[in-house]
């Protein structure tokens, strides 16, 4: 394994990078911070652990030692075949191999897009013992499924389904070095300042790389072609959760959070205005003071 990484963090943020090995595959992870208490950072499509860099500094601060892994298919984490690969139980065994490695006794667990399902998931199951949970813009599995079944969300859903198709979709991200990837950032933020070009050339390389995009649009193929995601029982989080949500999400009508509090009774939302779906790299002062008084 190479010891070059996709991202270089700034030295004075705190955080370093390693390889850590997980439910047979090889994760780059981001670290920071020490100690028993363990923030495990789950990151979206088409993310890395890079848009938790506004993050990681602040809960290393309050005592936290913090993981942010690049999950299976993303930057130069293992990318195995088949659809079957990214199916959500398997997501979620990597989140359990990550917990057992960590050691941690106090585990939150903090998630944005396609962290968010897995960690839903992971909680619902109770997969592992987690203390807390924090999601960001995206919905309980029972909402969402909910939603679906109207426009106002099938209609922001059209993604899904053309991810579907095979090679396609690659084909269409990965045109002139994965500029459509950039764009995916900087066409929905509403701060459009908070997305460089320098930062979104990060998320366009790895994207670059070969079969990441494959694998990262595989999550979306598995979703709907195994039965993972339906086996949640009576779907209850028992956990005290944090919703944090941008109002401005052209993916996720904000009707999603309508009724979470009857599967998680123990439930706060934080509804952030003039805020796009990439709400914790394009609000990371609001997103930050929030997550730091609740988990006070």
């Amino acid at each position: 394994m190479t010891n070059e990484f996709s991202w270089q963090p700034d030295p004075a943020s705190g955080i370093t990078m390693q390889w850590i090995e997980a439910n047979g595959q090889t994760l780059e992870l981001a670290t920071a911070g020490s100690g028993n208490k363990l923030a495990l950072c789950l990151h979206g499509f088409p993310e890395l652990n890079f848009s938790w860099r506004h993050q990681m500094p602040m809960l290393a601060d309050m005592g936290y030692r913090v993981w942010a892994p690049n999950m299976r298919g993303y930057g130069r984490s293992s990318k195995p075949h088949g659809i079957a690969s990214y199916a959500l139980d398997q997501l979620c065994a990597d989140v359990a191999a990550l917990i057992d490695a960590s050691g941690a006794e106090n585990v939150t667990l903090i998630a944005h897009d396609w962290g968010a399902i897995v960690a839903w998931h992971f909680a619902i199951k109770k997969l592992r013992p987690l203390t807390r949970l924090i999601i960001m813009n995206v919905p309980h599995p029972n909402c969402g499924r909910r939603e679906l079944r109207h426009w106002h969300q099938l209609k922001k859903s059209w993604y899904i389904f053309f991810f579907q198709l095979p090679w396609f979709p690659e084909w269409m991200l990965g045109r002139n070095g994965a500029t459509p990837i950039k764009r995916a950032f900087s066409n929905m933020a509403v701060d459009k300042s908070r997305f460089p070009d320098a930062d979104l050339q990060i998320y366009a390389g790895a994207a670059n790389r070969p079969g990441a995009l494959r694998a990262m649009i595989n999550y979306y193929r598995a979703l709907l072609r195994t039965k993972d995601g339906r086996n949640i029982g009576n779907a209850m989080v028992d956990i005290p959760t944090l919703m944090i949500w941008g109002e401005e999400d052209t993916a996720l009508d904000i009707r999603c959070t309508d009724g979470t509090e009857q599967w998680v009774p123990n439930f706060e939302l934080h509804r952030l205005p003039n805020v796009s779906h990439w709400v914790q790299q394009e609000a990371p002062e609001r997103v930050n003071a929030i997550m730091r008084k609740w988990l006070d």
